[in-house]
């Protein structure tokens, strides 16, 4: 395989996504300039997984949740990390495709790519997860219902996370499950347990 992996046909080459650790650490991945979806960006990332390792234990397998996946950019990293399932959920079609290409390239089977709306999948499922990650458009409307949401429908399992991705205009240090907020440039992520 390829350390750079190839794009669909017709489409012009803007960010690349890199994979920062784990057993496909370095891979990189193409995402089309035509694609409305920002990946998480590679510092935030970083940080964002160095943290994580207080909360997650990846040796033992977890079982994850990524909503509004857009790129996959989460989903590659938590399958590179050792996730033992991931379920990615888009409702653009052509980013679950691109996802999907991503996981064919790596022929691994941990992640499952779903097509879907995400507030009637979260209507809708009925498994546990050790961690659930959200990167809604920080323009969402509903952004700020998100971690009710969420953690109302008991998809966390005992001590399970929950991490929001956001923009700097939301603050949810008064939820009474917000455990911590990181910030890292323009990326902010709020922690919830």
């Amino acid at each position: 395989m390829t350390k750079n992996e190839a794009l669909p046909l017709g489409e012009e080459i803007g960010e690349a996504m890199r994979i920062i650790t784990g057993k496909y650490k370095g891979r990189h991945f193409e995402v089309p300039r035509s694609f409305s979806a920002r990946p998480t960006t590679d510092f935030a990332k970083e940080n964002l997984f160095n943290v994580l390792q207080a909360y997650i234990d990846f040796d033992e397998a977890p079982t994850a949740l990524d909503l509004f996946s857009g790129t996959g950019s989460i989903t590659l990293e938590l399958v590179s990390r050792g996730c033992g399932r991931v379920i990615s959920v888009e409702l653009d079609g052509r980013h679950h495709r691109l996802i999907k290409q991503f996981l064919d390239k790596l022929q691994d089977t941990a992640a499952l790519p779903v097509r879907g709306d995400v507030f009637q999948y979260l209507a809708k499922c009925r498994e546990q997860f050790d961690f659930i990650f959200a990167d809604p458009p920080y323009a969402l409307p509903q952004l700020p219902e998100l971690p009710d949401i969420v953690l109302s429908r008991n998809l966390l399992k005992e001590g399970g996370l929950f991490v929001l991705e956001h923009g700097k205009t939301n603050n949810f240090s008064q939820h009474p499950r917000f455990v911590e907020h990181r910030s890292y440039g323009s990326v902010n992520f709020s922690f919830f347990q």
